[in-house]
């Protein structure tokens, strides 16, 4: 089984505030695991989330630079 990581330690790993991961929770923003009343992380989830959440930026537009 996966380890489950705490807001903080999911925070750290994002580089984030623990206030900003507690947010995106609350949001339904991130995925997360619900624990009676405490908040866990997969960080197989949380990985697959960012991905795909990326952006890999203008690849088909010609950008002009003046």
């Amino acid at each position: 089984m996966e380890k489950l990581l705490t807001v903080e330690q999911i925070a750290e790993h994002l580089q984030m505030k623990p206030s900003t991961i507690y947010q995106w929770t609350h949001q339904g923003f991130i995925p997360y695991i619900k624990l009676g009343n405490r908040v866990r992380f997969k960080v197989s989830h949380v990985e697959k989330w960012l991905e795909s959440r990326t952006n890999n930026g203008r690849s088909c537009k010609k950008v002009s630079v003046i």
